[in-house]
């Protein structure tokens, strides 16, 4: 009995049309990144479960899909070990491996096995799949692709505005209304700061970054769960709630934030882009296990969706892998999460359900093979052409011509052969044009 074929929970696949689609994605992401200076990278799927762990916090470390060792992987472990131990004191002693979680940690662990052979700062960007043992829902998956920029080797602020510029134009180009989300993590110190309560830093951050999820009414009771008195936590919130920058400048560590900011601003202020594309957000506190100054993150504002993208400064990634004092700043785009906005969105381009321009269909073997001469020669040129493997029954064949998409269609049969021209009909009008070789190719030039 033949095996129901199905899909592993939490991946897809991506039929041409859909594949068309992200690879447009991709190349839109692509080009403005190497118009910016970023040069690519990729890294291997699976790392070493050493390079991974302790990098993503103990959630992290649950999500990480590890690697069964090859070969006879029980062999080496006693009875009491197999009855004993639980699934994931058993997986340390045979999974070595595991696949890749996100593309900023082995990108770290290239720069700094590379570092040799890398000039700094060194500009990277990498468009890959990622895997992450989560539970599937709308807009996240197990396996999905990250399209990540970083520059390593660099405190410049002027990065911080070229990356924001670069998420602004990409999706201008994809006609996805978004706002650039930006905050920086000394404001939220300097709130914890006033508050009397740094001891309580990392609680604060987390009730805040939920606001738009559980309300004011959640983040207050979450606030005085973590040790604030109601009084600072509607103090915080009041805060919060006032938005501008010039309002959070109350000790010196948020005027610290303050002024980085500002320095951001100086540099991307002039884009005609950046005057209704950026927002600060003093409650935004994403990544803080390892952003250490500006961070970012990217929310569309005509469909309900989570973010899109985000980033920020971080000060020695690499360091855990024996590069000290090397700063960074980067950003990741949800490529996937992109798809499902312009597919609810329907943004994608007309013509990206066109791929072949010209499809031949012919009466007899002499004119198939007269066609694939010339559909080669159109090839030649840069144009997508094909040939009906069949010939003889055209009903059968301008089917094909319609399921594909063909732009447009030629029929060739002996009067073909022999004048040397052909009716170019066009898929869409119904209009038919007749042209000789030559008149071909310059018609479908143009």
């Amino acid at each position: 009995m033949a095996q129901k074929p199905g899909l592993a929970k939490g991946t897809r696949d991506f039929l041409p049309e859909q594949a068309r689609k992200r690879k447009y994605i991709f190349r839109v992401i692509e080009e403005e990144f190497i118009l910016a200076g970023y040069q690519p990278l990729e890294t291997p799927a699976m790392e070493n479960l050493s390079t991974l762990t302790g990098k993503y916090g103990d959630e992290g470390d649950k999500l990480l899909f590890r690697i069964l060792n090859s070969g006879e992987f029980l062999k080496d472990l006693s009875e009491d070990q197999r009855m004993n131990l639980s699934a994931s004191e058993m997986s340390v002693l045979i999974c070595e491996k595991g696949l890749r979680y996100d593309l900023t940690v082995p990108m770290a662990r290239a720069v700094v096995m590379n570092r040799h052979l890398i000039s700094f700062p060194f500009k990277r960007y990498q468009i890959q799949p990622v895997w992450r043992a989560d539970r599937p829902q709308r807009g996240r998956y197990r396996e999905f692709y990250q399209c990540d920029a970083d520059v390593i080797g660099s405190d410049s602020l002027l990065y911080e505005a070229e990356l924001m510029l670069i998420y602004l134009k990409v999706f201008n180009r994809l006609g996805i209304p978004v706002k650039v989300l930006y905050n920086h993590r000394k404001i939220l110190e300097g709130l914890a700061l006033q508050a009397g309560r740094e001891d309580l830093f990392v609680p604060m951050t987390i009730a805040l970054d939920k606001l738009d999820k559980i309300g004011n009414d959640g983040v207050i009771e979450e606030l005085t769960k973590a040790g604030f008195t109601r009084d600072k936590a509607l103090d915080l919130l009041k805060r919060i709630g006032e938005g501008s920058m010039n309002s959070f400048q109350e000790n010196l560590v948020m005027s610290k934030g303050i002024d980085e900011l500002n320095k951001i601003w100086s540099f991307i202020s002039n884009h005609p882009l950046s005057a209704g594309g950026l927002q600060f957000s003093p409650s935004l506190a994403r990544g803080l296990s390892y952003y250490t100054g500006t961070i970012f993150e990217v929310v569309p504002t005509s469909v309900s969706m989570g973010s899109l993208g985000g980033g920020g400064r971080y000060d020695n990634l690499t360091g855990v892998f024996g590069m000290e004092g090397t700063s960074g700043v980067g950003i990741s785009f949800g490529a996937d999460r992109i798809y499902d906005v312009m597919e609810e969105l329907g943004l994608f381009p007309d013509e990206l359900n066109k791929p072949l321009t010209l499809l031949f269909l012919c009466l007899d073997e002499s004119s198939q093979a007269y066609a694939f001469d010339l559909c080669c020669s159109l090839r030649d040129e840069g144009i997508a052409a094909d040939v009906y493997p069949e010939h003889g029954k055209l009903k059968k064949q301008w089917k094909y011509a319609e399921d594909i998409r063909a732009s447009y269609t030629i029929v060739i049969g002996e009067d073909e052969r022999h004048k040397g021209s052909f009716q170019l009909k066009n898929q869409s009008t119904g209009m038919s044009t007749e042209c000789n070789r030559s008149e071909l190719m310059m018609t479908l030039k143009h």
